[in-house]
């Protein structure tokens, strides 16, 4: 009997940023495990490249992303659905369990530019590690 692999749905608002890099981030830590699903209630047309370039700096590549719209499908599919921020709002459908997880923001600190992506990735990163253990 082959086990069956979680599904885990990351969802921001724009969906450029911080739900690609929990997305990529999973990836890299689960593998074939967990099939890893990203989207943005209102997408924009590009990924961050600052949110890029620290995933790189990890050795993960995100490859062709790039920002998509949410659907009610995506989230009817998933397992866990994590939403990234408060922006975004995701109506919640029995039977999945959803996360929401207000990450850390380094700028309302002063705090900007690389410096900044790498303090919201590594929070992102302990966040993404604690829910693959959880799953």
């Amino acid at each position: 009997m082959t086990p069956t692999r979680a599904s885990v749905l990351f969802v921001c608002q724009k969906n450029g940023g911080k739900s690609q890099m929990a997305a990529g981030l999973m990836r890299d830590l689960a593998g074939d495990e967990v099939t890893v699903v990203s989207a943005g209630t209102t997408p924009g047309t590009d990924l961050n490249a600052q949110s890029v370039e620290s995933l790189a700096e990890l050795g993960i590549d995100l490859g062709d992303e790039h920002p998509k719209a949410l659907t009610e499908q995506m989230v009817r599919d998933a397992d866990v659905v994590v939403v990234l921020g408060q922006e975004a709002r995701v109506d919640e459908v029995p039977g999945t369990r959803f996360e929401t997880w207000v990450t850390d923001e380094p700028s309302e600190r002063g705090i900007e530019g690389m410096e900044r992506m790498r303090l919201v990735r590594d929070d992102i990163r302990a966040r993404v590690a604690d829910l693959h253990a959880r799953l």
